[in-house]
């Protein structure tokens, strides 16, 4: 199976030397949807079910996105491999780190109760949609939110097969595995902070970006590439860690900003999903820290989530959204984080992260390509409108 997945995407132009961003990405969605194709015969022909099951995954999978974990490591391969190793005996490396991503994603959603991820319906929306329309019995969130984790949970199954196919030595194993526990460490930490928001500070939201968004976004990504050549390159793996914790946390205060202040068009999420939830962020301890008295009890929830805004004003209960807010009480509370300047602070801290970030490759051994590539890619992923 992993010759026909290769031999497969050799005919979807797979680069032997440096690529394109189009054509290595080419590559990556085709070593996907080879592998997957084969995963979703296998499930039905156990059952119809299973099927479309699979099916629903595959399609959350291709559903768009950056691709950006999997571009990361290529190059972090590439700075080491040098310009001229054929790149079709880690490829399944690669991809297989977009499956994981997409677990993240489907519990992340379940867990914030999203509605939409770039710009479809969140697995969970989907399966209750799949429940309803079949006449099933019972509660079809519920039945949403069980089917969605355990897809979640096969895209992470379905990652660590891809992952084998790969030429990989002992170390890429060790680094994928930290990178797993340190994704699920820092979800966890979200999630607390949403529910102890009186205990989170900036540093405390930085710590969160580092885990949940640095580490397998960039960090980690580009140490497994290198991991991927088998060459051990002590001061690489230091450049490409600093530069991943910098850039990485640079990717999350921009994540940040554009939950608030994004466009929903772009983004395929609404505005306004953290304010929703109270999230604690960097961008709103940040303007908590900065905030004036006024400003710090409108921008502060009481024990059932609902705003306390200053003038009293909370709007008739059936104007409300889902999480107990109106979309006006969103509005104001996005115009006092702005009011407070912590936007632009936050600007500030990104600038100085991607300015770290490419000062670390400055002296890395390094083919030059891949440190070009790499300059480009802290700037464009840090500097994006979704």
């Amino acid at each position: 199976m992993a010759n026909d997945t290769l031999e497969g995407n050799r005919h979807r132009g797979v680069p032997r030397q440096g690529a394109s961003p189009h054509t290595l990405i080419d590559a990556i969605q085709g070593t996907l949807a080879d592998f997957l194709a084969a995963q979703i015969g296998s499930l039905d022909s156990i059952d119809p079910a299973l099927g479309r099951f699979a099916r629903t995954a595959r399609d959350l999978v291709h559903a768009g996105g950056k691709r950006l974990r999997p571009v990361f490591a290529y190059w972090g391969w590439r700075g080491s491999a040098g310009p001229d190793a054929p790149v079709e005996p880690v490829l399944p490396a690669f991809a297989a780190l977009e499956l994981m991503h997409t677990f993240a994603l489907i519990h992340d959603d379940v867990m914030d109760e999203s509605d939409t991820r770039r710009g479809r319906p969140t697995a969970h929306r989907i399966f209750a949609g799949q429940h309803e329309n079949d006449g099933s019995i019972g509660d079809p969130q519920r039945f949403g939110s069980s089917a969605a984790i355990l897809i979640g949970d096969l895209c992470l199954v379905w990652a660590d097969q891809l992952l084998a196919r790969s030429e990989a030595p002992p170390t890429v194993r060790a680094c994928y595995d930290r990178m797993r526990v340190e994704a699920i460490a820092g979800q966890y930490l979200d999630i607390l902070g949403e529910n102890q928001p009186g205990a989170w500070s900036v540093d405390r939201a930085l710590l969160v970006a580092r885990h949940k968004t640095a580490s397998y976004t960039v960090q980690r990504p580009l140490q497994l590439g290198l991991a991927l050549t088998g060459a051990a390159q002590s001061e690489t793996e230091q450049a490409y860690g600093s530069y991943g914790l910098a850039v990485g946390e640079a990717f999350q205060l921009r994540d940040d900003l554009l939950g608030v202040y994004g466009d929903p068009a772009i983004t395929g999420k609404p505005a306004g999903d953290d304010l929703r939830t109270g999230k604690p962020t960097a961008l709103l301890m940040l303007a908590r820290k900065l905030a004036t008295p006024a400003q710090r009890a409108e921008l502060t929830l009481d024990p059932a989530g609902a705003v306390n805004p200053a003038d009293g004003s909370g709007g008739p209960t059936d104007a409300r959204t889902e999480g107990g807010f109106t979309q006006a009480q969103i509005e104001r509370r996005a115009g006092i984080i702005a009011e407070t300047g912590a936007p632009a602070r936050l600007e500030a801290m990104i600038q100085e992260r991607v300015a770290d970030g490419v000062a670390a490759l400055a002296q890395a051994p390094i083919h030059e390509e891949a440190r070009a590539a790499l300059i480009e890619l802290a700037v464009r992923v840090t500097h994006r409108p979704a």
